[in-house]
C-alpha cells in the first residue's frame, strides 16, 4: 500500500512483475506507454510485465498495488518498517 501526495510524480519505468493498481482514494493519472489514463477511487488497472509507465497524482492518493511475482524490494522495505 502507498500514501502518494497530490502533485507527485513517478517517472516512466517497468519491471518484470505483472502489476495491479486498485486506487483505494483519490485521483492519479497512470500514464502507460506514453497514455494517460486517469483512475479515481474504485479503480483498478492491470500492467503487463515490461511494460513502460509512470505515475502523476492529480489527488492525494491511496492505492494497494499487488505484484506477481512479489517484488523483493518492497517486501524489504516492508520488513524492515515491521522492525
Amino acid at each position: 500500500m502507498a500514501k502518494l501526495a497530490a502533485g507527485s510524480v513517478m517517472p516512466p519505468h517497468s519491471h518484470p512483475q505483472e502489476q495491479i493498481v486498485h486506487i483505494l482514494e483519490g485521483k492519479m493519472r497512470l500514464i502507460v506507454e506514453g497514455v494517460p489514463q486517469e483512475l479515481s477511487t474504485g479503480d483498478s488497472f492491470y500492467l503487463a510485465s515490461n511494460v513502460p509507465h509512470g505515475v502523476e497524482t492529480i489527488l492525494p492518493t491511496r492505492v494497494l498495488d499487488t505484484f506477481s511475482p512479489p517484488r523483493e524490494d518492497y517486501l524489504k522495505i516492508d520488513s524492515e518498517n515491521d522492525e
